[in-house]
């Protein structure tokens, strides 16, 4: 009973999935190129260098949330990197629903508020440096 009351390991569960869920960006952008953040930040009227940043956010963040590694420090850069996405890629879209009923900004908004969630609870036991 005392392992379905472990609050450790949903952190863990939470960690790892998210993580890994968001780092699969990271992953398309280091193998298709960054050229769509990039085209968003200058349409913005932001510098280019800001989608390095971004594509930063879906490699680094995710790795260090996963590894429990500074993972609240990770977390909150997923958050803002979440928060730069709906800004740059969804920004008009905030209050529109999909054909399915959900909001068009879904997924970016469910990752935007578990990095939050991640950066509340903290990494729990089963990390490298439980901070």
């Amino acid at each position: 009973m005392a392992l379905l009351e472990n609050s450790d390991i949903g952190k863990l569960v939470l960690r790892v999935s998210v993580g890994t869920l968001m780092l699969s960006h990271g992953i398309a952008k280091m193998m298709h190129g960054i050229g769509g953040v990039k085209a968003l930040t200058v349409n913005a009227g932001l510098p280019e260098y800001i989608a390095y940043g971004i594509f930063m956010g879906e490699v680094t963040a995710p790795l260090m949330i996963i590894l429990g590694f500074y993972s609240r420090i990770g977390a909150l850069i997923l958050a803002f990197t979440m928060g730069s996405a709906i800004y740059l890629a969804h920004l008009n879209d905030i209050f529109i629903l999909n054909k399915m009923g959900a909001p068009v900004i879904e997924l970016p908004l469910l990752y935007l508020l578990l990095a939050i969630s991640i950066f509340l609870l903290g990494p729990g036991k089963y990390s490298i440096n439980r901070s």
